[in-house]
């Protein structure tokens, strides 16, 4: 509906631009508004997701935490954290030593799992 309000605002902006100022006011505000909103909802998402991830990482840490007494590899990515989340506790150690010794991508540590753990709580 932004992206609506936004590309008519802009249209109305352009056939009106030739009439001066009087015309561009309202279109312009529109555009301002539709822009403002845009940016609003990203940020609201993007700081869930940041929360999110940071909260992943706690609880990796401490589930791995509890199998080893040590936490997880600094050199583990967030992203490489956030992949090891899908890895049931008999695959995790093994698959987040093998993460940092071979580098391995989120994508390489999925298809890594042999046996899936969903997480069916994510935003």
């Amino acid at each position: 509906m932004i992206l609506g309000i936004l590309a008519g605002s802009i249209y109305k902006f352009y056939r009106n631009y030739s009439t001066g100022l009087d015309g561009l006011v309202t279109p312009a505000l529109f555009i301002m508004i539709s822009l403002v909103l845009i940016i609003l909802m990203w940020f609201a998402r993007i700081f869930a997701l940041k929360a999110q991830d940071r909260a992943i990482r706690a609880e990796e840490n401490l589930r791995y935490f509890a199998m080893t007494g040590n936490l997880l590899d600094s050199k583990l990515t967030i992203h490489q954290i956030i992949a090891l989340r899908f890895a049931p506790n008999n695959e995790i150690l093994d698959l987040a030593h093998r993460a940092v010794a071979e580098d391995l991508s989120p994508a390489e540590i999925k298809k890594s799992i042999k046996h899936w753990k969903g997480d069916y709580h994510r935003v």
